[in-house]
């Protein structure tokens, strides 16, 4: 720094040695011209020094004001998180839409945006063309989405949960499952694991044949299909505990009206995955974010909303059970699309 100094210091005192007027006798211009670039010299000299000045007192030129960020600068680049329709449209963004906003508090260089799906098929189409960054898809669809370009970083917690119901009417006389023969049931979709899956393999081990005893009726979300046995539509309806819970805690009378007549054993919750190419940096900040939810007070009202106790890590081997079942299923009950 100071070998520079000394060199600009150097050459302003060779260009103070220069004869003006010699070089103006040389040239002849008129005077009133000799005297304008004569000025015009003394202006350029003078902000020179004043240059010279600063760059000795350690003073940025004027005109210029450094700026400081505490973070480093932000990308243009907006992910798109996408949640299985466990919920209708209106009512994932009521749930999830805090915890991405929670996400999006915690790291402020990037930006998240929650996308609802109106249907299974709509969430699956977008799933398989990798259109979301991040995505909490049912197991089912989380291993499908492994040859599409992602990778299970994290699941749902609370895997006792993870299991199909199955409701009836409390006035329905419907005692043993042979009393559903020559009736609907609903579901969610017929890709749907928990509510849907699971429950029709739990009724072909206990005797009823899904593709001819009884009528299958895949009515499009878990609310549906509460919503078509309160309202006798159909005899009998199959989801999960999750929004069976949230509709329970939501419309105790209509649920009161309602009880669970049987229930499948568990498998793993729902996963979460990251495109391949997420840069690891963010998924790795992304994974915190979402881990740690569960350590302050305001995250835990975000997770009993789901309700969940927690997301916690994963990769593709935690789901090789429903890899197994989902084998046996496409062996002995129907084939899944």
């Amino acid at each position: 720094m100071y070998n520079f100094r000394s060199f600009v210091l150097c050459l302003f005192l060779c260009l103070l040695s220069i004869n003006l007027p010699v070089c103006a006798e040389v040239t002849a211009p008129p005077q009133q011209d000799r005297q304008a670039g004569q000025s015009g010299f003394g202006e350029t000299l003078n902000r020179f020094w004043q240059s010279l000045q600063d760059s000795l007192n350690d003073r940025p030129a004027e005109g210029y004001q450094p700026s400081f960020s505490e973070h480093s600068q932000s990308t243009d680049k907006e992910y798109i998180v996408g949640i299985h329709p466990l919920h209708n449209p209106k009512r994932l963004f009521e749930i999830y839409g805090p915890i991405v906003d929670a996400i999006n508090a915690k790291l402020p260089n990037d930006r998240f945006k929650l996308e609802a799906s109106r249907n299974y098929e709509e969430f699956e189409k977008k799933l398989y063309s990798g259109h979301f960054d991040f995505a909490m898809p049912n197991p089912l669809q989380t291993l499908r989405s492994l040859k599409h370009g992602y990778r299970v970083f994290g699941k749902m917690a609370d895997d006792n949960d993870f299991r199909g119901i199955i409701l009836v009417r409390k006035d329905s006389r419907i005692d043993n499952i042979a009393d559903l023969k020559g009736k609907a049931v609903s579901y969610p979709a017929k890709t749907a694991l928990a509510a849907t899956l699971m429950p029709q393999y739990y009724l072909h081990t206990h005797g009823i044949n899904i593709n001819t005893d009884i009528e299958n009726r895949y009515v499009g979300s878990q609310e549906s299909s509460i919503m078509n046995v309160l309202l006798g539509h159909v005899a009998a309806a199959a989801t999960w505990p999750v929004p069976w819970k949230t509709f329970s805690a939501e419309n105790p009378e209509q649920a009161a009206q309602l009880e669970v007549k049987w229930q499948t054993e568990a498998l793993q919750n729902n996963g979460w995955v990251m495109r391949n190419d997420i840069p690891p940096a963010l998924a790795e900040q992304f994974a915190s974010a979402l881990f740690s939810l569960q350590d302050s007070e305001e995250g835990q009202k975000l997770l009993a909303a789901v309700p969940v106790s927690r997301f916690e890590a994963a990769n593709d081997q935690t789901y090789a059970p429903v890899e197994a079942f989902l084998k046996v299923f496409n062996q002995t009950v129907r084939p899944i699309e």
